[in-house]
């Protein structure tokens, strides 16, 4: 697979977003860990996660203990995969989703997720959303710490803004190796941070990268120019949208969420995908 930098690491180009596996309609854990399996076997060595990918109020932390369980169970080599998870976002278990930056409860957080993950030091940890009720500052400050305590190995942050990026990567004095946040053909919000990223030479992770492009042929609109693309090429207007992100900047990394190992494997196959200028320019135009 094409490879890309995040921070220290080389990594496939493609990643596994973990978040379908245990969130409501979630699958069995025995095709979620054949979908693990799938990912590495062809290429993808950055899987996400996060403590809050879970339903119920009781099982925080259920996406990391599947992820680990189902890395220990690969027959394969697993050295080059490099799991990131995420804190400071929780589930109480209603389905909505609450915040929690408190410097003391992103310490806390981050212990127990390498915990569930079996790791001596998570390879990157991402502040997983701001808090409107605790400064910014404090909250990264915090994953500085763990930093800086070894807790981590590398800083990421996520769902945040171009100044957000800014202050971050000052207050962890220039180790902010990457960015999360939302990006697809229907949600272009955040090509500025995108762009920044890239002046930067910071990894941007596009979580949720296919964004409805499922509906392609229903929809129409934005999504019409990548399924259009994709018939021209014989492929899936998936594998379209991928390529046509990774097209965008050295730095990005779309983390495809799956639950089946044909979807994943699907996704794999855009960094073999060859667009040509003026259908980068076509998917391109946002309107």
């Amino acid at each position: 697979m094409l490879q890309r930098t995040l921070g220290n690491r080389t990594v496939g180009a493609i990643g596994l977003g973990g978040m379908p596996m245990s969130i409501e309609d979630r699958p069995e854990e025995s095709r979620s860990i054949a979908t693990v399996h799938a990912a590495i076997d062809a290429g993808v060595t950055l899987i996400d996660t996060a403590d809050a990918y879970h339903q119920h109020a009781d099982e925080v932390g259920h996406n990391e203990e599947l992820i680990a369980r189902a890395l220990r169970s690969y027959s394969g080599d697993i050295d080059d995969v490099l799991v990131a998870t995420k804190g400071g976002h929780l589930r109480p278990g209603d389905g909505t989703w609450t915040r929690n930056g408190r410097p003391e409860y992103l310490k806390a957080a981050a212990k127990a997720s390498a915990k569930r993950l079996g790791v001596e030091a998570i390879g990157l940890y991402q502040f997983h959303r701001p808090d409107p009720d605790v400064p910014y500052a404090e909250s990264i400050g915090a994953v500085r710490d763990l930093l800086d305590e070894g807790v981590i190995v590398m800083a990421g942050i996520s769902n945040a803004t171009i100044a957000q990026i800014d202050e971050a990567n000052e207050v962890l004095g220039g180790r902010l190796v990457s960015v999360q946040n939302q990006f697809s053909p229907a949600f272009r919000s955040s090509l500025d941070e995108l762009r920044h990223c890239a002046d930067l030479g910071i990894a941007f992770l596009p979580w949720s990268p296919l964004g409805g492009i499922k509906r392609a042929s229903e929809v129409g609109g934005l999504h019409a120019p990548f399924q259009r693309v994709a018939d021209a090429h014989g492929v899936s207007p998936q594998q379209v949208t991928l390529a046509w992100q990774l097209s965008l900047a050295p730095v990005v990394l779309p983390i495809p969420g799956a639950s089946r190992p044909e979807s994943i494997t699907d996704s794999t196959r855009a960094t073999e995908l060859e667009l040509t200028s003026e259908e980068l320019a076509e998917l391109s135009k946002d309107s």
